[in-house]
Protein backbone atom coordinates (compact mmCIF):
# COMPACT_ATOMS: atom_id res chain seq x y z
CA UNK A 1 0.00 0.00 0.00
CA UNK A 2 1.22 3.43 -0.81
CA UNK A 3 1.43 6.48 1.41
CA UNK A 4 -1.64 7.80 -0.41
CA UNK A 5 -3.71 4.98 1.13
CA UNK A 6 -2.93 6.19 4.66
CA UNK A 7 -3.44 9.85 3.75
CA UNK A 8 -6.85 8.98 2.33
CA UNK A 9 -7.86 6.90 5.34
CA UNK A 10 -6.60 9.44 7.85
CA UNK A 11 -8.37 12.19 5.95
CA UNK A 12 -11.64 10.24 6.11
CA UNK A 13 -11.62 10.03 9.91
CA UNK A 14 -13.73 13.06 10.80
CA UNK A 15 -12.86 14.05 14.39
CA UNK A 16 -10.51 16.28 16.37
CA UNK A 17 -6.82 15.49 16.15
CA UNK A 18 -6.48 13.65 19.51
CA UNK A 19 -9.47 11.44 18.80
CA UNK A 20 -8.20 10.88 15.26
CA UNK A 21 -4.82 9.77 16.62
CA UNK A 22 -6.53 7.44 19.11
CA UNK A 23 -8.70 5.88 16.41
CA UNK A 24 -5.70 5.37 14.15
CA UNK A 25 -3.70 3.82 17.01
CA UNK A 26 -6.56 1.49 17.92
CA UNK A 27 -7.15 0.35 14.35
CA UNK A 28 -3.41 -0.18 13.94
CA UNK A 29 -3.69 -2.69 16.80
CA UNK A 30 -6.49 -4.42 14.92
CA UNK A 31 -4.41 -4.57 11.78
CA UNK A 32 -1.34 -5.87 13.64
CA UNK A 33 -3.36 -8.70 15.20
CA UNK A 34 -4.74 -9.71 11.81
CA UNK A 35 -1.30 -9.60 10.18
CA UNK A 36 0.11 -11.82 12.93
CA UNK A 37 -2.54 -14.42 12.17
CA UNK A 38 -1.23 -14.97 8.68
CA UNK A 39 -0.90 -13.32 5.32
CA UNK A 40 -3.56 -15.37 3.54
CA UNK A 41 -6.35 -14.59 6.02
CA UNK A 42 -5.24 -10.96 6.35
CA UNK A 43 -5.39 -10.49 2.58
CA UNK A 44 -8.74 -12.28 2.46
CA UNK A 45 -10.12 -9.82 5.03
CA UNK A 46 -8.80 -6.87 3.01
CA UNK A 47 -10.25 -8.23 -0.23
CA UNK A 48 -13.66 -8.85 1.31
CA UNK A 49 -13.76 -5.39 2.91
CA UNK A 50 -13.02 -3.88 -0.48
CA UNK A 51 -15.47 -6.11 -2.31
CA UNK A 52 -18.40 -5.86 0.12
CA UNK A 53 -17.99 -2.36 1.55
CA UNK A 54 -15.40 -0.52 -0.57
CA UNK A 55 -13.42 0.15 2.60
CA UNK A 56 -10.22 -0.66 4.46
CA UNK A 57 -9.57 -1.84 8.01
CA UNK A 58 -8.91 1.70 9.27
CA UNK A 59 -12.34 2.80 8.11
CA UNK A 60 -14.03 0.09 10.17
CA UNK A 61 -13.60 2.18 13.32
CA UNK A 62 -16.80 3.93 12.25
CA UNK A 63 -18.49 0.76 10.96
CA UNK A 64 -17.14 -2.13 13.06
CA UNK A 65 -20.02 -4.35 12.00
CA UNK A 66 -18.44 -4.57 8.54
CA UNK A 67 -15.23 -5.95 10.00
CA UNK A 68 -17.12 -8.18 12.47
CA UNK A 69 -19.07 -9.93 9.73
CA UNK A 70 -15.99 -10.50 7.60
CA UNK A 71 -13.86 -11.72 10.50
CA UNK A 72 -16.59 -14.21 11.43
CA UNK A 73 -16.63 -15.40 7.82
CA UNK A 74 -12.85 -15.73 7.53
CA UNK A 75 -11.93 -16.99 11.00
CA UNK A 76 -15.04 -19.10 11.82
CA UNK A 77 -14.35 -20.83 15.16
CA UNK A 78 -11.33 -18.63 15.87
CA UNK A 79 -13.34 -15.40 15.71
CA UNK A 80 -13.58 -14.83 19.47
CA UNK A 81 -9.88 -15.51 19.96
CA UNK A 82 -9.15 -12.86 17.30
CA UNK A 83 -11.35 -10.37 19.17
CA UNK A 84 -9.59 -11.26 22.43
CA UNK A 85 -6.19 -10.68 20.80
CA UNK A 86 -7.41 -7.28 19.60
CA UNK A 87 -8.52 -6.45 23.14
CA UNK A 88 -5.18 -7.54 24.60
CA UNK A 89 -3.15 -5.69 21.96
CA UNK A 90 -5.16 -2.51 22.50
CA UNK A 91 -4.65 -2.74 26.28
CA UNK A 92 -1.15 -1.43 25.57
CA UNK A 93 -2.65 1.91 24.49
CA UNK A 94 -3.77 4.69 26.80
CA UNK A 95 -6.96 6.75 26.61
CA UNK A 96 -8.83 4.26 24.42
CA UNK A 97 -11.85 3.96 26.73
CA UNK A 98 -14.88 4.82 24.59
CA UNK A 99 -13.26 3.97 21.25
CA UNK A 100 -12.30 0.51 22.46
CA UNK A 101 -15.53 -0.06 24.37
CA UNK A 102 -17.75 0.87 21.42
CA UNK A 103 -15.69 -1.20 18.97
CA UNK A 104 -15.62 -4.31 21.16
CA UNK A 105 -19.32 -4.02 21.98
CA UNK A 106 -20.11 -4.35 18.27
CA UNK A 107 -17.51 -7.09 17.76
CA UNK A 108 -19.05 -9.16 20.56
CA UNK A 109 -22.65 -8.66 19.44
Amino acid sequence: MSGNYYKTIIGNVNVDSQEKENKIAFMTCVEVVLMRRGNVNYNTVLAKLQSYHDSWIFECIDNPEHLRDILKEVYHNEYYSVVEEIRLESDRLEDMGKIKEDFLKVMLS
